[in-house]
């Protein structure tokens, strides 16, 4: 008599771990250059948007990440009016365009490190932009990749890419690339590979 026997269940019940989840790719971009600042025409310096060589050079540089990145979920993007106009040019770099979430806690002078650290949480893997300004962006960069020196300051329309393994904080991101304007619009001005 041959008895039959139910196969072993096997149910992986292990939680992702920052060892076997894809990490976060945070992408830091400076807005692009702004109009000079001018209380005669703009009275709240929030208002103050690109110049029109800013909005050329921003597009660029965008079309240079767009190139480097071939995805971003979402943007966030500082409630200033430059910001959110250089967030506008890079999200119009791709032909789906991601998102764009103003985020007040990325306006000058403001930090943004409980935010991340909570989207990393719900979202693992993700590809996210966050378009500011200076100084923050740069003190922001040094912490993530743990620079017990300080920040590692951007130019207008320049970026940087940090992945980040589990939940963000200090100190647990890997410097990917860090680029300035210059090299971005260089990048930009490339054609993408056939099938890209």
């Amino acid at each position: 008599m041959v008895r039959w026997r139910a196969p072993a269940l096997s149910l992986s019940l292990a939680r992702a771990t920052p060892e076997n989840e894809a990490p976060m790719r945070i992408l830091l971009v400076r807005h692009g250059p702004a109009g000079r600042a001018d209380a005669k025409r703009w009275p709240d310096d929030r208002e103050r948007p690109l110049s029109p060589i800013g909005r050329k050079r921003t597009r660029k540089a965008a079309r240079g990440i767009a190139h480097l990145e071939p995805r971003i979920d979402q943007i966030w993007t500082s409630p200033l009016v430059r910001a959110r106009e250089t967030a506008e040019r890079l999200a119009a770099a791709y032909a789906s365009p991601p998102k764009i979430v103003v985020v007040e806690a990325l306006a000058p002078g403001t930090d943004v490190l409980r935010e991340l650290a909570s989207e990393s949480r719900r979202s693992p893997g993700a590809v996210l932009a966050l378009v500011g300004h200076e100084p923050d962006l740069g003190v922001l960069a040094g912490r993530l990749v743990g620079r017990e020196t300080g920040a590692l300051p951007l130019k207008k329309a320049g970026a940087c890419r940090i992945d980040i393994a589990g939940t963000v904080r200090g100190g647990a991101g890997t410097l990917e690339w860090f680029l300035p304007p210059r090299v971005l619009r260089q990048v930009g001005s490339k054609k993408k590979p056939e099938g890209a």
